[in-house]
């Protein structure tokens, strides 16, 4: 299956409602709004979805519904990665199955294998399930840094298209361009780095902020591709200060307090995180109204 993943793609919350269970009118409507948006593809059950406290059943049927939603206007990606690589060959196989475009498999977090145990990972995924795999490399969360060496290696797999690079550091995504070439999508895991990792050949980012602003990151990725540089420059120092919002506590408590504001669903995220409430609350309402966010 040949399959190019770009432009502004979105790691869409996964709604819920006040009791914790998933609310599905709240997600076909969020559904709804990226497609009007015009975003460019979405990633299900990643971890602005909260796939680490949900079940295999409530992620199966999670992504059911919006592949059913979507109907094939925009690719449909599923968080598949594990600490465990047979979970995850057994998650990849489902999302396969249920009609996923292609896998954002994310490096194993906590057991800290090493680049070889990186490598051996990918490849059984890959071998295995012979679809098309997303690479997510993400220190922040999983303690463990895949190398551009690394991704070298992987690149020149036929299943491995992509990399979410959330590393922050555009050094790391000019190695990867220099070792890989065209041999692997760059793709910006920070919405901080979105703009300027396609100045360095990057092209397009998973995006925590284009949830609540899917159209205006999309325009910002047009207006590149058109060679507007002012206007993409322009749109992209209007919403820094919201990229620093959405992370000002664990994501996704803040995206989804915000998508609360405007009234697209509960502001409630699953235990171990805690709903946002409060004078925490107040202060992300009153400093997205000081950046004209809100």
């Amino acid at each position: 299956m040949t399959v190019k993943f770009s432009g502004s793609m979105v790691a869409l919350v996964t709604p819920f409602q006040a009791d914790g269970e998933v609310d599905y009118n709240a997600l076909e409507n969020l559904v709804n709004m990226q497609l009007e948006g015009g975003t460019h593809g979405l990633v299900i059950c990643g971890t602005t979805g909260e796939a680490a406290t949900m079940t295999s059943k409530e992620q199966d049927d999670v992504l059911s519904f919006v592949i059913k939603q979507v109907n094939g206007k925009i690719p449909v990606i599923a968080g598949t990665g594990s600490n465990n690589t047979r979970v995850a060959v057994e998650r990849s196989k489902a999302a396969k199955e249920l009609g996923a475009d292609g896998l954002l498999v994310v490096t194993p977090p906590y057991n800290k294998p090493t680049q070889e145990g990186l490598v051996q990972y990918y490849e059984t995924i890959t071998n295995e399930v012979k679809w098309p795999v997303i690479l997510y490399n993400v220190p922040g969360r999983t303690s463990i840094n895949m190398l551009p060496s690394t991704v070298e290696k992987l690149a020149d797999n036929p299943h491995v298209v992509a990399i979410k690079d959330a590393t922050a550091d555009l050094a790391v995504g000019s190695e990867i361009k220099q070792r890989c070439g065209d041999r692997i999508t760059l793709l910006s895991g920070d919405d901080f780095t979105a703009l300027p990792l396609l100045s360095i050949g990057g092209e397009g980012w998973i995006s925590v902020t284009a949830n609540v602003f899917p159209k205006e990151l999309v325009d910002m990725y047009q207006a590149w591709q058109d060679g507007e540089i002012s206007k993409a420059q322009a749109i992209h120092y209007k919403f820094f200060p919201v990229h620093g919002l959405m992370f000002c506590q664990s994501n996704p408590i803040p995206c989804k307090a915000t998508l609360s504001f405007l009234g697209k669903c509960e502001a409630t995220v699953r235990s171990p995180l805690i709903t946002m409430t409060g004078d925490s609350l107040e202060k992300l309402r009153s400093d997205l109204q000081a950046c004209g966010a809100l």
